[in-house]
């Protein structure tokens, strides 16, 4: 494996853009991506999820992101990591597996993305919390402070905040 890939997570609350944003960035940078395990791991649910399902979308995350770190060049760009699942677990179980939280002070990436709420709410039948998008930000915001990760705030129109975003990891890219 490359050591020298620069990995850049992009994470938040729901209907910010990230999933936009990773594709977009991954196809500027002729690399690879690894979309959010949630959304298809969901879809072919035919219940309510539970905590289970949390934790197995968890590993499914994980893992996908070791198979697209073997593809990718020079950077890679992941549309969520292991914050979102401990926030949605806490948020919704009061509770976060101790093996979760333990592999999130594990991630490597060197830059977090954290897009603003100022995009326009996109109704989706597997969003939950159109009302909680600043306190869920604001919960984001705390999080990434409090482990000391590498972040920035992304905000404005999806042109701009692509523009915002490629400065940022072409700044990280320069500073090899």
């Amino acid at each position: 494996m490359n050591k020298n890939i620069r990995k850049i997570a992009i994470t938040g609350p729901e209907s910010t853009g990230k999933s936009t944003l990773a594709a977009a960035l991954a196809a500027h940078y002729n690399t690879a991506w690894v979309p959010e395990f949630a959304r298809t791991y969901l879809e072919t649910l035919s219940r309510p999820y539970a905590q289970q399902d949390v934790e197995s979308i968890a590993r499914g995350q994980l893992e996908s992101y070791q198979q697209v770190l073997a593809g990718a060049k020079n950077v890679l760009f992941a549309d969520t990591d292991l914050l979102v699942i401990k926030i949605w677990m806490l948020n919704a179980y009061g509770n976060c597996p101790d093996w979760i939280l333990e592999a999130l002070l594990k991630q490597d990436f060197d830059l977090y993305l954290l897009p603003d709420i100022d995009l326009p709410w996109e109704e989706d039948p597997q969003r939950e919390h159109p009302h909680l998008r600043q306190y869920f930000y604001d919960w984001y915001k705390r999080e990434l402070k409090q482990y000391g990760f590498n972040f920035v705030e992304i905000s404005g129109t999806k042109e701009v905040r692509f523009q915002n975003a490629l400065n940022h990891v072409n700044a990280l890219l320069q500073n090899r």
